[in-house]
């Protein structure tokens, strides 16, 4: 069988760029035209509609909830995001203790801190600040007898963040429950992100904490202030 002369070839080449080019142009007409019309876009016409600046906002939520349920420490976690995308010019957080009324524990959370109903537990609710920024508010049940005097101390006079407070214990983290909140286009400082509660024990596996945790806009770096 004779081979093909280049001629054959680059003539069979021709035809095939044609008629790609010829459906390629087609597919974007009918895209146009579909847009126009308020119609659905198939993906093989279009490109993907997501916002390109929707994109890393979901990326640095979605690092953010990992960060914080990897650590065993939540203060810690915010410490590091605070000074990885420098939120401030100190990275240190602060608890800013919120005067609110007392939430007793149910007995669930009593099982999960394995206490008695008659087992003093202290409760506080706090907002923890990196510079002008809230990242988290929290919800923090502690028994305080798992704790020593000098920790008790400091959180009943100071605004040292629990996480610190307690970093003698060498604390883990148990994670109960994660969850999300329906995200605005652009969240503003104040709108929740995911919420997190988790029990603290100690190294030796007490727990003796347990936290609600909600996660602000005013974690994310280009969050309005």
């Amino acid at each position: 069988m004779p081979k093909p002369t280049f001629a054959a070839v680059d003539a069979r080449a021709v035809k095939r760029c044609v008629a790609f080019l010829v459906r390629r142009d087609w597919a974007l007409h009918l895209g146009l035209a579909a847009a126009l019309a308020g119609l659905p876009m198939r993906p093989s016409a279009v490109a993907a509609e997501t916002p390109a600046a929707a994109q890393p906002q979901a990326a640095l939520i979605a690092s953010l909830q990992s960060r914080v349920l990897a650590a065993h420490s939540a203060t810690l976690a915010l410490e590091s995001w605070c000074a990885v995308h420098t939120l401030a010019g100190d990275p240190h957080l602060v608890a800013q203790r919120m005067d609110v009324a007392d939430k007793p524990l149910s007995a669930a959370q009593r099982a999960r801190l394995a206490i008695g109903p008659d087992e003093p537990v202290r409760y506080r609710r706090v907002r923890l600040a990196c510079g002008d920024r809230v990242l988290s508010e929290a919800d923090n049940w502690y028994v305080p007898a798992r704790l020593t005097p000098e920790m008790n101390a400091t959180l009943d006079g100071t605004r040292t963040p629990f996480g610190r407070v307690v970093r003698p214990l060498a604390p883990t983290r148990q994670t109960i429950e994660v969850r999300p909140f329906p995200r605005p286009a652009a969240p503003g400082p104040d709108d929740p992100l995911f919420e997190i509660d988790a029990v603290l024990s100690t190294g030796a596996g007490q727990p003796f904490c347990e936290v609600a945790e909600t996660y602000l806009g005013g974690a994310l770096p280009e969050a309005s202030r």
